[in-house]
């Protein structure tokens, strides 16, 4: 937040504190109030009392009206049962420890992936991000566009990112300060070399800025992008503003997040209970939230080439009191895939307006994915509609979650036909595999959260 929005906050909030003493005698009629007293606890100190009570109100005021929402977990924070006496992560890594995880696809699809939000990236600062069992340096040089590389240096193995800095559009290694081109990784100083050789360059990943984030693009045997991240027009014209994000770690395998998009049966038993029933599986089904139901109408399908990459799911999402169906809350929601990490849900409601929610999955490492949900909606509409509308996908998305991060990979399903779209679903993702595609060699269990 700004200085002169911290600096009206707080005048405020001090001017309500104040305004309030001042007025104690109408208020209560009492000619000597206890705010006249003398003493430790007397008029300073309670007008001070006071005052940081209205600026923490009117802080909280107007975080919840006017900023973007931010909910950011933890890789342990939701979806395991912590038993009495143990930590969340000490319940979250015994997990990663025993469960099975069944015979794998290749961990790593080729894609798009999402590696940080635009706004989190000012000019000329460096960041370090994991991505792809990898560590990248993501910068912005000085023109404003921003790069991706490798972030150790070739030379004695620095991390760029770790006190590096921004040259123009050049990244300095903190270690002996080589510079090298965001454009194309080539070393173009080295302060103490009269000259610099051809093959002295980090690698440098095929990157893009769209959308309000930064992307990346990853082939397992260095092909150029195979198709250009879909551009949502009314972001890029400011129609649409950020209205918040969040952030989860998700301890599974990439492609069972997006096949829930065809596994149409589980929305009616796990989604369908109210969202104040919480995300913990074993108390959603609590009789005193059972009046208010979720419903949903699902249709999945894959796109014809020569978008191949893409798939879509149509939802009709609706919501009963009593069985009795409430047309206020209807709201229609177009969701569009776009390759194996990517993923806009375009909302839509008959009186709170237009937005879309996109779902970023990104591999950390084999078995720990990254999800993004951020949302952008109509500037018109009230930034409390949105965040209400990200909360809730939030709920609905850690029910998942808790089943995600305990579950086993099956890779020959026991399914009845009107699971079709399962299969469905893994035939189209199977075209982001290649020959090549890493796989898991063995289970890694010295990363503990």
């Amino acid at each position: 937040m700004c200085a002169v929005k911290v600096a009206a906050i707080f005048g405020l909030g001090l001017g309500l504190g104040t305004m309030f003493v001042s007025q104690g005698d109408a208020l209560f009629g009492d000619p000597y109030p206890p705010w006249r007293a003398t003493g430790p606890l007397g008029a300073p100190a309670l007008v001070g009392i006071i005052a940081a009570l209205c600026v923490a109100a009117t802080r909280w005021l107007y975080g919840l009206l006017f900023c973007p929402l931010e909910l950011l977990r933890a890789p342990d924070g939701v979806g395991y049962v912590v038993d009495a006496g143990r930590s969340k992560a000490q319940a979250a890594n015994e997990v990663r420890r025993r469960r099975k995880i069944g015979d794998l696809p290749p961990v790593y699809p080729n894609g798009w992936y999402r590696v940080l939000d635009s706004h989190l990236l000012e000019t000329g600062e460096v960041k370090n991000v994991s991505v792809l069992g990898e560590q990248v340096a993501v910068f912005r040089g000085q023109s404003g566009t921003s790069y991706v590389v490798d972030a150790y240096c070739p030379h004695l193995g620095a991390n760029l990112a770790v006190g590096g800095r921004v040259v123009g559009s050049c990244i300095e290694c903190p270690f002996h300060g080589w510079q090298f081109q965001g454009s194309d990784g080539k070393c173009v100083k080295i302060p103490y070399a009269d000259k610099v050789p051809e093959f002295a360059k980090v690698r440098c990943w095929p990157s893009c800025e769209v959308n309000g984030q930064i992307l990346i693009w990853f082939h397992c045997d260095g092909e150029d992008p195979q198709w250009a991240v879909p551009e949502q027009q009314e972001i890029a014209t400011g129609d649409w503003v950020l209205r918040g994000r969040t952030e989860h770690f998700v301890n599974a395998h990439i492609q069972e997040i997006p096949e829930n998009a065809a596994d149409i049966a589980h929305l009616d038993h796990l989604h369908t209970p109210c969202i104040a029933s919480g995300v913990d599986l074993r108390y959603i089904n609590r009789k005193v939230w059972g009046f208010l139901r979720h419903g949903w109408r699902v249709k999945w399908e894959p796109e014809p080439e020569p978008n191949q990459h893409c798939s879509q799911m149509l939802v009709n999402h609706f919501f009963t009191v009593f069985g009795v169906r409430c047309p206020l809350f209807d709201i229609q929601v177009e969701a569009r895939q776009a390759g194996p990490g990517l993923v806009f849900l375009l909302f839509h409601h008959a009186l709170l307006g237009r937005g879309v929610i996109m779902q970023c999955v990104t591999p950390v490492e084999p078995l720990l994915q990254c999800v993004s949900h951020t949302i952008f909606y109509q500037s018109g509409v009230p930034p409390l509609v949105p965040k209400v509308i990200l909360r809730a996908e939030c709920v609905q998305f850690e029910r998942d979650v808790m089943i995600w991060n305990n579950k086993r990979y099956v890779s020959h399903p026991l399914i009845v036909k009107e699971d079709s779209a399962i299969q469905k679903h893994r035939r189209w993702f199977s075209q982001f595999y290649s020959k090549n595609s890493p796989r898991l060699q063995h289970q890694r269990d010295g990363l503990d959260f």
